[in-house]
């Protein structure tokens, strides 16, 4: 009979034998590399003894091509849960030490019973991404894997916010678990995603290319879009990830957590008075506007190297939590393009999905022109931006701060599609286009046969833009609440907040609606 003391010995040694992953040679190699160990990866991300390991003793069951002769336990994958800033997660970590992170029968299983486990109790799940890809050896198994993944991680949306870390190779179908997530992390120069790499692109096409200009950190938040943040190292990367979980909330059914605000309500902003040029040509930051206005200047941008001409991001006024979406003038002027209007469409829905409330600042001079923009689609990418506008339920605050002409006006939270509070500058101008095209095209026969026609021009101008370009029309007409003065702008978005609190908006009875992908 074996003694109680032997088994909790054998116990013991199996959970050490767990912890040591590849082996020491092989941890050595990740450290070379610039990364750390699947398991050093969740100390840094949970609170000092929070982790709840699942599934350490598990092991694969295939023999083919001698795997049977190495059945590490835990197979490759580090899962449980655990705590962030006292917030529970559930968590999975690939270890590349073992069989290079590879995804077989059982470690896809264990990711799965950690999203399953994280869906029932609504807690969000957090992935770090490092492996070699479906496991050659388990064949189509490993392959059914990763839909079983797949499925989950669809389910999962809308439910618990996904987060996905790629911290070293993720490759062919192992892309698209990330991808169906909420946010993606990079971490630059040692990680990279790709659907076929280097090798199968110049067999192919015969294009010579790296893997970091194919897939890493660089190519997909300043290129592709896929990845919404990059970071220098997998330190920061993590910090980062902890400082996106502090603006968001478990699940769907809760809000994101509020927290104390030392900074005034009723703070008066007197630079917001003189920040928008008189020349409506000249550009500004309108970042300097999003700073100046949320809580002590903390803002969390997201998809930052992506389609600048919008900005989207998180911040909190009066300690509350609010998702953002803004036009830059510095950068294409603050068009809507392709690009732009995909991101701004994704970040919207993901806040909506999550009762995060939406406050836009808009400055837009209309869509991108162009062959490349209208060939590209244009149509259908402005319209996800049009749909997920319309589509929210969360309290929508508007603050036209310069120009909202033509269908931009409409597609930028307008009173139109259920914008809630809508506020304007007085140097707003909402018109259905910019006044030098109009009067070009309203008085072309009047400027072209007049005595003087640049001094009838430029009188044509000014009353276009009196009548027409005026945020006092559209106040006449209700299309915003109020024009304000700039320096109550954080003021007037933290009182409005207040009064949406509450506020509900439901959709008709359906199963979901076709949104134009």
């Amino acid at each position: 009979m074996v003694k109680k003391e032997d088994k909790l010995r054998h116990l013991e040694q199996l959970k050490k034998k767990a912890l040591e992953g590849g082996g020491r040679e092989r941890i050595e190699k990740q450290h070379q590399a610039g990364k750390l160990t699947a398991r050093e990866r969740i100390d840094l991300l949970l609170d000092e003894g929070s982790f709840d390991e699942t599934d350490t003793l598990v092991r694969h069951k295939f023999t083919h091509f001698g795997i049977g002769k190495n059945r590490p336990l835990g197979d490759g994958v580090v899962t449980g849960y655990g705590l962030v800033d006292g917030r529970p997660v559930a968590v999975f970590s690939q270890d590349f030490t073992v069989f290079g992170g590879s995804l077989g029968e059982m470690h896809a299983m264990k990711i799965c019973k950690v999203m399953d486990g994280a869906v029932k109790r609504g807690i969000p799940v957090i992935g770090f991404n490092d492996s070699g890809g479906a496991r050659i050896q388990e064949g189509v198994v490993s392959l059914g894997g990763y839909a079983d993944i797949f499925l989950r991680n669809t389910l999962a949306s809308g439910v618990v916010p996904q987060i996905s870390a790629v911290m070293g190779p993720c490759a062919g179908g192992a892309v698209y678990s990330p991808a169906i997530t909420d946010f993606i992390f990079m971490v630059e120069h040692t990680s990279y995603m790709f659907v076929t790499g280097p090798n199968v692109i110049k067999a192919v096409t015969h294009e010579d290319v790296s893997f970091e200009d194919l897939g890493g950190a660089r190519a997909h938040n300043e290129i592709s879009g896929v990845a919404q943040f990059s970071a220098k190292n997998e330190s920061e990367c993590i910090r980062n990830i902890k400082k996106l979980l502090t603006f968001i909330p478990q699940n769907n059914m809760e809000e994101a957590p509020a927290i104390p605000c030392d900074d005034a309500s009723d703070r008066k902003i007197k630079k917001l008075n003189t920040i928008v040029p008189d020349n409506p040509q000249i550009p500004y930051d309108m970042k300097e506007v999003i700073l100046a206005a949320v809580d002590n200047g903390e803002f969390l941008e997201v998809h930052a190297e992506f389609a600048k001409n919008i900005i989207v991001g998180f911040g909190r006024f009066n300690g509350r939590s609010v998702g953002i979406i803004a036009q830059q003038p510095a950068f294409l002027a603050g068009c809507l393009d392709i690009n732009s209007s995909a991101k701004g469409a994704r970040f919207i829905r993901f806040c909506d999905a999550f009762n995060i409330p939406l406050v836009t600042f808009e400055d837009v001079p209309g869509f991108l022109p162009g062959i490349a923009q209208e060939h590209g689609g244009i149509i259908k990418n402005g319209a996800k931006l049009l749909y997920a506008y319309c589509e929210a339920t969360v309290p929508k605050i508007t603050v036209i701060t310069r120009k909202a002409y033509g269908g931009a006006y409409d597609v930028m939270s307008s009173k139109h599609i259920r914008g809630d509070v809508n506020f304007a500058w007085p140097t707003a101008e909402i018109a259905v286009m910019g006044p030098e095209g109009a009067v070009n095209i309203i008085f072309k026969k009047e400027i072209e046969t007049a005595k003087d026609p640049k001094a009838t021009r430029e009188r044509l101008l000014n009353e276009y833009k009196e009548k027409f370009a005026s945020p006092y029309i559209a106040a006449e007409e209700g299309y915003v609440d109020d024009v304000i003065e700039p320096a109550t702008t954080r003021y007037r978005i933290i009182k409005a907040l207040e009064f949406l609190k509450n506020k509900r908006d439901n959709n008709p009875p359906k199963k979901h609606g076709n949104i134009p992908l």
